[in-house]
């Protein structure tokens, strides 16, 4: 067997047609033991970066079937270590189906952090593997690692041991974690190939299934500060991550949700943990809330703990009304070593010295460009241009007014906070691009496009 054949194959041959024109074409479906000769090619280095490269980009153009993306995410997946929870003697993972979220990325998009707490009060068990802020879209993991002592390097013992007692516990991705997605997504990022379907759905399946969850529920987001910008990209994408997880032996559904303007009011790593708690005192904004309850029901259907949407709803506002989530939450943090009192003594209090203002300049309905937020938001320190980029987590952005809402010129519409003085200008500057004015009321998009 040859990289070489196997690229080909993917690529297809050109045709000459009568008018002299060459196309490409005969793409062919490639096999189970093409894509294993591929994927442990790239990880033991025998198939060089040229070749990995080539065949990236011959799955760009000419996609992949739902059996072989299939084929391809147990490949990642196999390619190192895995997790499997069901082989640990606790009492507490007796007949328990582990459920976990994933979410596409966003701007103010922190639905895992008030999630988790409230899902694992209801008796769901959520084995959470996040990643880190990169581009315009934010890091659970950053976010959580701006509160006090918390910790996210676990040991595999730590990680179930935690799931066990609390119910939840969020963790990074090792460096024996589905070694092969680092490599790819590395030559994805620097060959055009990231935006491709298949890729995206191994990329993301391989890390999900390899944390130990039975079950997926994915957060699949459209729009301007969306991966996929349009509902038809975004659905075909959910259709690839539920399809190719219920191939796996997974259970799985998906929403697919708006991301044109920025999710709740605070934007930022430190900001968003305060909204997260906000949310689990039962006061967060109602877009956080929706999508927070919304998720959580369905996470609490496929692990048979509620029997339908209305009592998993049900559930999840309890949760929050009794205080349980938020008791949930400070417990996780003082089990990854997290200081729980100091926490909640800098809420509303703790901000980067480094501020500025965007104030009205016309009277209006306004509409805010998640994109464009998230870009400034990268200026000012929140997120990354690449991996090896600061995060502050004192920086963000606080809304003060959201899309479609009317505002009179003078009135203050966002308070923004920098990792240093130099910063401050031309994030605003962004924001001022990211801020339009109509003189008419603006159609507010529905949160929840569809689910899948």
């Amino acid at each position: 067997m040859r990289a070489t054949d196997i690229i080909t194959k993917k690529r297809g041959t050109f045709v000459t047609k009568s008018n002299g024109e060459r196309i490409l074409k005969d793409s062919l479906p490639l096999t189970k033991e093409e894509i294993h000769f591929m994927i442990q090619g790239c990880v033991d280095g025998s198939i060089p970066e040229y070749q990995m490269s080539a065949w990236l980009m011959a799955i760009f153009f000419n996609g992949m079937t739902f059996e072989e993306t299939g084929y391809l995410t147990q490949e990642m997946l196999n390619s190192g270590d895995t997790i499997n929870l069901h082989k640990y003697n606790y009492e507490q993972f007796n007949n328990a189906i582990f459920i976990d979220k994933h979410s596409t990325g966003g701007v103010g998009d922190k639905i895992s952090l008030p999630l988790a707490p409230i899902v694992a009060s209801c008796g769901l068990k959520d084995p959470m593997m996040s990643g880190r802020a990169l581009g315009h879209t934010g890091g659970t993991l950053d976010k959580l690692e701006s509160i006090p002592g918390y910790r996210t390097d676990l040991s595999e013992e730590q990680f179930v041991d935690f799931v066990a007692k609390t119910g939840y516990a969020m963790v990074g991705q090792s460096k024996k974690i589905a070694p092969a997605d680092k490599i790819l997504y590395a030559l994805r990022d620097v060959t055009a190939t990231v935006e491709s379907i298949p890729l995206i759905t191994a990329s993301i399946l391989s890390k999900k299934i390899a944390e130990g969850a039975d079950g997926l529920v994915f957060d699949v987001k459209y729009g301007s500060g969306a991966f996929m910008k349009s509902t038809e990209d975004a659905k075909l994408l959910a259709q690839f991550l539920v399809n190719t997880s219920k191939a796996m032996g997974k259970k799985a559904s998906a929403f697919i949700t708006d991301m044109n303007t920025p999710l709740g009011y605070k934007i930022g790593n430190f900001l968003e943990i305060e909204e997260s708690i906000e949310c689990l005192k039962g006061q967060g904004p109602q877009d956080v809330m929706d999508l927070t309850y919304e998720i959580g029901a369905e996470m609490l259907v496929l692990a048979e703990i509620a029997k339908d949407r209305e009592e998993g709803l049900n559930l999840c506002k309890k949760a929050v009304e009794s205080g349980k989530a938020l008791e949930k939450f400070l417990q996780n943090v003082k089990d990854q070593g997290g200081n729980a009192e100091e926490l909640m003594n800098q809420i509303n209090v703790r901000r980067s010295p480094y501020k500025t203002e965007l104030i009205a300049e016309e009277d209006g309905y306004i509409n805010i460009d998640a994109y464009k937020t998230g870009i400034a938001g990268v200026t000012l320190g929140v997120g990354r241009n690449k991996t090896t980029d600061f995060v502050c987590a004192d920086a963000g952005i606080i809304l003060h007014a959201k899309s479609c809402e009317k505002v009179t010129k003078g009135t203050l519409i966002m308070e923004i906070f920098g990792k240093d003085k130099d910063c401050l200008t031309p994030a605003l500057n962004t924001l001022k691009q990211a801020l339009s004015y109509s003189e008419r009321p603006l159609k507010k998009n529905p949160l929840f496009f569809e689910k899948i």
